[in-house]
């Protein structure tokens, strides 16, 4: 491991340049900053070495990009794209922003914002349930919307006009973009044709991509082989990197043993210099720092406050002995993910001749974990019932838009919590994991701030404001 042969005083250069990687999959010249750039071609060689020895991930640093190539384990949708004012991308937009990466990669040099929505349109109508209509002004503002989150990280750069002008008018506003080829080249770069598959499961590593086809794919293991114990280190360093924690139950007893080993864990935090928190139901990095995390837990905010309360709520109800026992459930099984994301494929995209060299919709995988642990199952009616209580214990500290929408304050906190596997959300409720309890003994404190005197000596009215905060633990999520 090359970090080892860092000297101390550049080690945290070295570890910063891995925190932009692991979290930046691409790093253009303007994104996420001008500095992330420069510090990965400054240690491009070692990283390229120990990204690929720990985790298998393929490290490509350019003079004007680095694209990291990660290998994916597991399904995520904790990290969906976002428009610039954090709206989650819909289906619409992913489609838009598929297309029109599609359309930059054949144009020229320069394009203006209503050619390439011409473009778009055109590829959109091909496809069945997508149409990008211009005189439509939802379309319109999708559109902007991935042709923002391509501008942000370089791939096009606003030469002249304005694009909010052209979403609010196309008739009287345009905008001209400079195509950055490099970064669109970098931008896609799929494992796999996916035009191939006929299974989300060929973009996964693992005993979970089952071949079909009597040539054996070397790059891809088979699931009556035995598995690689690098492989399975691999595999469990990409966890403590992806996950928020690393929970034992998720693991085989390859897994378990890897995770259980202070090596494993040890490399990983000499690389990133996060400090592991160990627990006898698994492990999680701790960011206080926030460099590598994609969002601060606990932290700010309405939605983060409400989520810590309602934490603390859920670890206290289920240790709480004199209330009825809760039923247990284990988590649902990926598999059903795969399936109801397989049937959306659409036939007609699917190249049937090389597609029999892929991977069938039978999936063949492995149980290698069949005692599978069970989680305690709060309702959404008791849920519901500690949202209430909290808007009224607190609700006057809270954003305006909460005041009012409970349900939907609820459903917001409650995916944040999933998002941090502190819960996992279920139909008709969530199953409660283990590391919630870190949050257990949550204090809740209400400051009054009085105004002050007026400077000229007039009495003010009598009036309190309030705000509420809470003490807690510094921890992070990643």
């Amino acid at each position: 491991m090359r970090a080892r042969e860092i000297s101390s005083l550049a080690l945290d250069s070295y570890q910063r340049a891995a925190r932009v990687a692991l979290s930046n999959h691409l790093v253009t010249a303007t994104y996420p900053d001008r500095i992330a750039l420069p510090l990965l071609r400054r240690w491009a060689t070692e990283l390229r070495e120990d990204l690929l020895e720990l985790f298998g991930y393929r490290l490509e640093v350019t003079e004007t990009t680095a694209r990291l190539f990660p290998v994916i384990d597991r399904l995520d949708d904790s990290q969906p794209a976002r428009t610039s004012t954090e709206r989650i991308f819909d289906r619409r937009r992913y489609a838009y922003l598929s297309l029109a990466l599609a359309a930059l990669g054949r144009a020229g040099n320069q394009i203006t914002l209503s050619e390439l929505a011409d473009h778009v349109a055109v590829e959109a109508s091909q496809v069945d349930g997508v149409e990008l209509t211009t005189d439509r002004a939802s379309d319109r503002d999708a559109f902007v919307d991935a042709i923002g989150w391509l501008a942000t990280r370089g791939a096009i750069a606003l030469a002249d006009g304005d694009a909010t002008g052209w979403a609010h008018n196309p008739s009287a506003g345009e905008a001209l973009y400079d195509i950055d080829r490099p970064v669109i080249v970098a931008m896609f770069r799929p494992p796999r044709a996916v035009q191939h598959l006929r299974s989300v499961r060929g973009l996964l590593a693992g005993p979970d991509a089952p071949i079909d086809s009597d040539e054996a794919d070397p790059e891809r293991p088979d699931p009556e082989r035995p598995v690689d114990p690098k492989e399975t280190l691999r595999a469990v360093r990409r966890a403590l990197v992806e996950q928020p924690v690393v929970y034992l139950d998720d693991l085989d007893s390859d897994g378990k043993a890897a995770l259980a080993a202070s090596r494993t864990v040890g490399e990983v935090e000499l690389l990133t210099g996060l400090t592991a928190e160990r627990r006898s139901e698994g492990v999680a990095l701790i960011d206080s720092s926030g460099r590598l995390s994609d969002y601060r837990f606990p932290s700010t905010g309405t939605i983060a406050q409400v989520a810590l309360l309602i934490a603390g709520e859920i670890s206290d109800r289920v240790i709480d002995p004199d209330a009825p026992k809760l039923p247990t459930y284990p988590l649902p099984d990926a598999d059903a993910l795969i399936e109801q994301l397989d049937t959306a494929i659409p036939d007609g995209g699917i190249f049937g001749d090389l597609a029999e060299f892929g991977l069938s919709s039978e999936p063949r995988t492995v149980d290698r974990n069949p005692a599978r642990q069970q989680y305690p199952l709060i309702e959404d009616s008791w849920l519901a019932s500690v949202v209430d209580d909290l808007v009224e214990r607190f609700g006057r500290t809270f954003a305006a838009q909460w005041q009012t929408d409970k349900n939907g304050l609820r459903l917001r906190a409650l995916a944040l919590l999933h998002r941090l596997r502190l819960v996992h959300s279920v139909s008709g409720g969530v199953l409660v994991l283990p590391v919630i309890a870190r949050y257990r003994d949550v204090m809740v404190s209400v400051r009054d701030r009085t105004p002050q005197d007026s400077l000229f000596g007039t009495e003010q009215p009598a009036s309190t404001e309030q705000t509420a905060s809470t003490e807690f633990p510094e921890a992070e999520a990643q």
